[in-house]
């Protein structure tokens, strides 16, 4: 699956913007790794309002009004939801990239595609309203996933529906409809859906980290900074 890495290097200047934020300079990355202080009591961050607070806090730190990043992290936010919990080993590894904007903002596709799935994955702490969209380059199917949307955006759309590069196919969702998290889009590339339909792992355990990454490749290869 490393075919998909270099595929998506090779075309990286041709993508749109998912997000218009990341083509400002305004953009700093944030830290939610048990390194950053303000995470020491992670359970406080059930209260989304609270959590909500301590990004906004994050961002000003750093004069900045949109956060990013998270790939690959090993997170200790995922402690408020009971929905990481695994018989054996807690998930924590972060699969996607994070970009943290306000509730409302558009959504674009980065390439040409078609919708091949949507749910809305209600449970708290999970992805909310989720779309998962088909693309082909030079002959290589893969998937990117939009997690934490606004839910009437799901309604506009249908499996099969042809989207065109750049189209706005939703909006950043408000908590708690968006899965109650502070506002932020998930964004994930995966090279292979193995059967799986309105939903894929966005967290893992971090002993599994090399299988993941493989099918799950960097989607900073799109996003672009």
């Amino acid at each position: 699956m490393a075919e998909l890495s270099t595929l998506l290097a090779r075309h990286r200047a041709s993508f749109s913007p998912v997000l218009p934020q990341l083509t400002g300079a305004n953009v700093v990355p944030l830290d939610f790794t048990a390194a950053n202080p303000r995470l020491a009591h992670p359970e406080r961050l059930r209260d989304t309002a609270f959590f909500t607070e301590v990004v906004a806090a994050m961002l000003a730190e750093q004069h900045a009004s949109t956060g990013i990043g998270g790939y690959l992290e090993t997170r200790v936010i995922y402690r408020r939801s009971p929905h990481f919990d695994a018989a054996t080993e807690p998930r924590s590894l972060h699969l996607g990239v994070d970009v943290w904007v306000p509730a409302g903002t558009p959504v674009a596709a980065p390439l040409p595609a078609r919708v091949h799935s949507l749910a809305d994955n209600n449970n708290f702490g999970d992805y909310g309203p989720t779309l998962l969209l088909q693309h082909e380059l030079e002959g290589v199917t893969f998937y990117s996933l939009y997690g934490h949307l606004t839910r009437t955006d799901l309604a506009g759309l249908h499996v099969g529906q042809a989207i065109a590069q750049g189209q706005v196919i939703a909006h950043v969702g408000p908590y708690p409809e968006n899965g109650d998290w502070p506002p932020h889009l998930h964004f994930q590339l995966i090279a292979d859906m193995q059967g799986r339909w309105g939903d894929f792992p966005g967290v893992a355990p971090p002993s599994e980290r090399e299988y993941w990454a493989a099918l799950c490749p960097d989607p900073m290869l799109i996003l672009g900074r």
